[in-house]
């Protein structure tokens, strides 16, 4: 028989061996359960859209009295959205995503159609930037919609306050109205000075639309800045009949006319004042094409030759790119570009520089129209760095708080032998500007 000591150590030692055999048990169960059991679910890597199109809307005018404006501004954005699409590649940052004009849509000629329109556009396409319309009042009627649904708008209107409204959706290039009334009489100074033409009285002849009222005010501004005597002679946009303001002009005997039109004003107004038989040393248009525009030329003939006009637009900007795109333009449409063409070029371009930035700055969401506001904001860009600035007048696009370009200005061409030719700041090669005229 065992003693006490020895039972103890027989207990002691069984309790150890069971103890092992649990321990032992337990493990082989983990390992198997290890073995056995399904692997986890792996937690899915969020995964960015892809992005395979930029939905470009345009609001133009394209019947009516402004319609050749518009046309110009169509023909254009499809020249620049092709070219951007087939030569660039797409948006490169944004997998080649392409430019789409999901939808044009006729500004017409009341701000009620226009609103309408944006309307429209908006409800069936939702494009992610729209472009238009030309017509000041227009415009805004259309913003007034875009902003209220957070549509990024690129104008290509001119009228100052456009952009003093307090919209967070908008951007323009182009230089204000205002701006262009103080090229065309600041380069009128200059051309008479120049050639020893006196500048005794200057009117500054204007529509009097929100529009002409600006670009007259700018004139205005610049003239008396220089202490030039003038009078300001306005008339209805819708005017029929020149001849009370022909008779006006008579009375007046102004050295210099400073004038301010649309299309359908400034063919009435050169036809008449060709009839009229008056004399003046320079016609300087300011606004935006009016007698220079191929529409003009065609419908009036001989009677603008010599007549000027400010231009947001440097046809002859001896750029590769802007050299490359008035080439394929008049190529594929059989006439130089114009005001309307021009603030296109710059202006898509543009929209296309951003997007490629925009993945960079927001990879997570480019698209969002608060984002694509900050990209527009941080661009500066010039010659060097940009396609949009090339196509510039200045060479130079930074924009303002409130959209607009800090580095805005003009060029001034004159028709010379029946075609509309660069005069200012630099004449394009072999040109000298006319004054007085003949």
């Amino acid at each position: 028989m065992l003693g006490r000591g020895s039972k103890l150590a027989a207990v002691k030692i069984s309790a150890i061996i069971v103890t092992a055999i649990v321990v032992v048990v337990a493990v082989a169960g983990v390992a198997l359960y290890i073995l056995t059991a399904p692997a986890p679910t792996p937690t899915p890597t969020p995964t960015r859209p892809k992005i395979t199109e930029i939905r470009i809307g345009m609001i133009e005018p394209l019947t009516g009295k402004y319609a050749v404006f518009g046309k110009e501004a169509v023909d254009a954005a499809r020249l620049i959205i092709e070219i951007i699409n087939e030569e660039l590649g797409g948006v490169k940052s944004l997998g080649g995503a392409k430019l789409v004009l999901v939808g044009v849509e006729d500004a017409g000629e009341s701000p009620e159609v226009t609103a309408m329109a944006a309307e429209r556009l908006i409800a069936t396409h939702r494009p992610h930037i729209i472009v238009g319309a030309y017509i000041s009042r227009l415009t805004a009627a259309a913003a007034e919609v875009t902003e209220r649904e957070r549509v990024i708008f690129a104008f290509d209107a001119l009228v100052d306050w456009l952009t003093e409204r307090g919209w967070r959706y908008v951007i323009r290039l182009a230089p204000k109205a205002s701006a262009h009334g103080a090229t065309a009489a600041r380069f009128a100074l200059s051309l008479a000075k120049e050639r020893g033409v006196e500048a005794k009285k200057v009117v500054v002849l204007h529509e009097d639309s929100v529009f002409g009222t600006y670009v007259a005010t700018g004139a205005i501004r610049e003239l008396a800045a220089n202490r030039i005597p003038y009078e300001s002679v306005s008339y209805p946009y819708t005017i029929e009949d020149f001849g009370p303001i022909i008779s006006r002009l008579r009375e007046i005997k102004p050295d210099i006319i400073i004038s301010v039109p649309y299309f359908h004003d400034g063919v009435l107004f050169a036809k008449a004042y060709r009839a009229s038989g008056l004399k003046v040393k320079l016609i300087a248009g300011a606004g935006g094409c009016g007698y220079i525009d191929p529409g003009s030329i065609e419908a009036v003939g001989e009677a603008v030759e010599y007549f000027t006009n400010t231009l947001s637009y440097d046809p002859s900007r001896a750029t590769e790119w802007n050299k490359k795109v008035v080439e394929k333009y008049v190529s594929r449409y059989g006439k130089p570009p114009s005001e309307a063409a021009g603030i296109i070029f710059y202006t898509l371009f543009f929209i296309y520089e951003g997007l490629e930035k925009a993945s960079e700055m927001f990879p997570d969401d480019p698209l969002n129209p608060d984002n694509l506001m900050k990209v527009f904001m941080s661009l500066d860009l010039t010659d060097e760095n940009s396609i949009s600035a090339q196509l510039y007048p200045t060479g130079r696009i930074k924009l303002a708080p409130n959209g607009d370009n800090i580095y805005a200005g003009t060029a001034v061409l004159q028709v010379i032998g029946g075609k509309a030719r660069v005069v200012w700041p630099k004449p394009e090669p072999g040109v000298v500007p006319v004054c007085p005229m003949p």
